[in-house]
């Protein structure tokens, strides 16, 4: 058989590693624990049915661009919707690292550092530290010289603690002018943040964020960028034009019609998660202190207790591949009857001798 003309670079990456398990209690891929109520759907299934299916979308999604941008209270210009922040990832690399540097931490999300191989350019993985801190110093040491893109989420993923916007700042002021600064604010409505005002101040700061987590629309594949007007330009460039269907624009507009519910959604998600987490507490759990959608957990034997989790029905994410994360589980907040649901499997698996077993 004649040999395949696949470029060496993505022959050495390795596929995105996610195993869809069957289970009653799904808690491994931080979704929104609800789908949209049937009021919102059938709103968003009405302006799908008004939708023109035999037309192109825009060249641009620059309506719900618009829409999102005065959320932020950002020049509508600024705004890049794509189909989900993963498109964004990688059409950031195209814009400043190909050829140059990609910084990400480590661990982090694996997309940055898949990208970064993919298109050819050098990567630098900085390590948390301490206790799973914000690396400030050695991040500034990664982007005071040279050119690139450095992707910093925040909060830090896939540990779920805050990061002080004093530190961003620091490292938007310290990077060198051949640096995109991006800022992943994947889950920022839990945490109650918004790293925009730094993009406003520093023109080579990008802020990424998504629909997929708080405004439960992880189906429909949509996130945006909020970055300088001129910055903007230049990145749709690299977007493939009609990339977003007007399938998605109908549901991601009916949602922004509903901004009450997509809070109501979130006050209930940072409920759970502090009630989760008090629970797990009292069971003498480690885990990280999360400002996000999911907690990080910390056992012996991360694969028995993945199992031990599956045979009771509940199924999380195991971490434990990641540098530094030796016997890390990730578990979503869900519902409160999920959450308990968790719970009584964690308990049934630590009856003998306190440790979750398989």
């Amino acid at each position: 058989m004649e040999a395949m003309n696949v470029r060496q670079a993505v022959r050495d990456v390795p596929a995105y590693r996610f195993e869809a398990l069957p289970a009653l209690v799904k808690l491994d891929q931080n979704e929104s624990p609800d789908d949209l109520p049937a009021t919102l759907r059938e709103a968003a299934l009405a302006r799908v049915a008004a939708a023109e299916w035999h037309r192109y979308p825009d060249l641009h999604p620059d309506g719900l661009a618009a829409r999102l941008a005065a959320r932020h209270d950002w020049p509508a210009e600024g705004v890049v919707v794509a189909g989900g922040s993963n498109v964004l990832i990688q059409a950031l690399v195209v814009l400043s690292g190909i050829g140059r540097n990609v910084a990400a931490l480590s661990p982090s999300f694996p997309l940055y550092a898949q990208q970064a191989r993919l298109l050819g350019a050098a990567l630098h993985e900085v390590p948390l530290g301490p206790e799973h801190a914000f690396p400030t110093e050695a991040v500034i040491d990664a982007v005071a010289v040279g050119s690139g893109v450095g992707f910093l989420p925040a909060p830090l993923a896939p540990t779920g603690n805050a990061v002080d916007p004093r530190d961003l700042r620091r490292v938007a002021e310290a990077a060198g002018p051949g640096w995109t600064i991006v800022i992943d604010e994947a889950y920022a409505e839990f945490a109650g943040s918004d790293h925009t005002l730094l993009a406003r101040d520093h023109p080579r700061v990008v802020v990424l964020r998504t629909l997929s987590k708080a405004f439960g629309l992880a189906g429909a594949r949509l996130g945006y960028a909020v970055a300088d007007p001129a910055l903007a330009v230049e990145l749709r460039k690299v977007i493939l034009p009609f990339s977003v269907s007007a399938l998605q624009l109908a549901v991601g507009e009916a949602v922004l019609d509903a901004p009450h519910w997509i809070d109501e959604r979130v006050r209930a998600t940072v409920a759970e998660r502090e009630r989760l987490a008090a629970e797990l507490r009292v069971r003498g759990v480690r885990f990280v202190p999360s400002v996000t959608n999911f907690i990080l957990l910390r056992v012996a034997d991360a694969a028995a207790t993945h199992r031990g989790l599956l045979r009771h029905g509940v199924l999380v994410r195991r971490q434990d591949h990641l540098p530094g994360l030796a016997g890390a589980l990730r578990v979503t907040v869900g519902r409160r009857d999920e959450n308990d649901a968790f719970l009584r499997a964690w308990d049934a698996l630590t009856r003998v001798n306190g440790e979750p077993h398989a």
